[in-house]
């Protein structure tokens, strides 16, 4: 019995004396890793909130990538420690990675999107957008997707892969826009009469600037009207406002002074076949 007992304490004896030094340096190397990794993590995100223009799901998303980063080549140098290949350890994580990647590429290609549309900014959140096929406010952009609600405040996420990539339409982006209408006039009607109409009523809208000019031209002879072009510049945050309000004033301004809103309409000749 005391043989067993001095044989299992020279076995540990022998353990520890040849992979004593490898568990304290893999433990020194694990322990020295994990704080520089936080270290890293924490000055890559200082670095990025430096920047106006680091949203803060990016900065925190490449805070951890770093992170992570460190912590991979910490684990392969502890496991050195013991014997193992650092070859053979890169080739596990490549193989691991590449499949991880094959079976994610749709959720990674929105993160890789994500990415793209926080560093890049093409639209901020409050503003009014057609993106991916839909319109409405942003809410929310994310890694993965991005939220917006609609006009009738319906939620809708779309995943930041739809987004990046395809024209974005930013109705907020600038701080002015222009108003494009079309008022069509009757044949008979004086055109004269009906652009100082038009004019007039633009003259005494508050929200339309006179610089640049309003454009009022005669666009195009239709088959039913005399088209006039209206083309009048406001604040962006005008813009549904003044539209709406200047089609109404201009189509009951235009029959106050003798000028008709023409319906399509179609002439038909007949001819009567000679009597026999």
């Amino acid at each position: 019995m005391d043989q067993q007992i001095q044989d299992v304490i020279q076995q540990v004896y022998t353990v520890l004396a040849t992979y004593g030094l490898n568990v304290v340096g893999a433990l020194v190397i694990i322990i020295v890793g994990f704080i520089a990794a936080g270290w890293a993590r924490k000055t890559v995100e200082r670095a990025f909130s430096r920047s106006k223009r680091a949203d803060p799901t990016l900065t925190r998303f490449f805070g951890s990538l770093v992170r992570y980063a460190i912590i991979a080549f910490v684990i392969i140098a502890a496991l050195q420690q013991f014997g193992v290949e650092a070859t053979s350890l890169v080739a596990v994580f490549g193989a691991a990675g590449l499949a991880i990647g094959l079976a994610l590429q749709g959720t990674l290609s929105n993160v890789a999107a994500g990415v793209m549309l926080l560093m890049f900014r093409p639209f901020k959140i409050g503003d009014f957008v057609d993106v991916g096929g839909k319109a409405g406010t942003v809410k929310e952009v994310g890694l993965f997707t991005t939220e917006m609600a609609t006009g009738d405040n319906v939620k809708v996420i779309i995943p930041n892969g739809q987004i990046w990539g395809q024209a974005i339409m930013n109705y907020s982006a600038n701080p002015t826009r222009r108003v494009d209408l079309v008022m069509g006039i009757d044949y008979a009607d004086n055109i004269d009469t009906a652009m100082a109409t038009i004019n007039r009523v633009i003259g005494e809208e508050s929200r339309a600037m006179s610089d640049p000019e309003p454009v009022v031209v005669v666009g195009e002879l239709a088959d039913s009207s005399v088209n006039i072009i209206v083309r009048v510049w406001c604040n962006a945050g005008d813009y549904w406002g003044m539209r709406w309000d200047l089609t109404k004033k201009l189509k009951e301004q235009l029959e106050a002074d003798g000028c008709s809103i023409p319906f399509p309409q179609r002439t038909v000749h007949t001819v009567q076949a000679a009597a026999e």
